[in-house]
């Protein structure tokens, strides 16, 4: 039970990931392909982009090469020369790989034109987003020199005060020494409170 819940939550997160990652594609889900998005429509695909492919033409000229070899040497006599019915076949093959191959350039066209505005979006996006973040940055920037600034005269007032208190002391102290017998009277007090405790 504990693993079934596990490939759901791992699921539903892959799709929540989906769904945040292609959120700029989502809009476009509506087009519909050339070919539709049914079994045919996908093979029909594979098959017109395996035309360009080197396997193809590698396995094609190996046909070729064969079909012709097979019908010189005399083994088969299906086919002779000028190989009528190898022309006729490179013709059908002809006639529906163009459609099948401008169909799929047409249908990955629409699907770049979807990628290229989802691109756009998210370009946009993300410039939004950076200015939101410079703005916020430089507000930061004014609120920390505003503090910077108070701080500063917070820290004058403080030196102010500070020179004051020991302007007072110094003040307090001349008077204190100054005055005749304050000494012996202080001493004596000091002298008192440790007899008395």
């Amino acid at each position: 039970m504990r693993d079934t819940q596990n490939d759901t939550s791992h699921s539903h997160d892959r799709v929540r990931h989906h769904h945040v990652f292609y959120r700029f594609h989502l809009p476009h889900i509506h087009l519909t392909s050339v070919f539709g998005d049914g079994w045919f429509a996908l093979q029909a695909e594979k098959f017109a982009r395996f035309f360009g492919t080197p396997v193809f033409l590698i396995m094609q000229t190996i046909i070729v090469c064969i079909w012709i070899l097979v019908n010189i040497i005399g083994w088969a006599k299906f086919d002779e020369y000028p190989f009528i019915l190898l022309n006729l076949a490179f013709s059908l093959q002809a006639a529906y790989a163009a459609p099948l191959i401008l169909l799929a350039q047409t249908r990955q066209s629409d699907r770049d034109k979807a990628h290229a505005e989802a691109d756009a979006q998210h370009r946009e996006d993300l410039a939004h987003a950076s200015d939101e973040r410079q703005a916020f940055a430089a507000q930061q920037a004014t609120l920390l020199l505003e503090m910077l600034k108070q701080n500063t005269e917070l820290t004058g007032t403080i030196k102010s005060l500070t020179e004051r208190l020991e302007a007072l002391t110094n003040e307090v102290h001349e008077k204190v020494v100054s005055a005749p017998g304050s000494i012996q009277k202080i001493r004596a007090t000091n002298v008192q409170k440790p007899a008395q405790r």
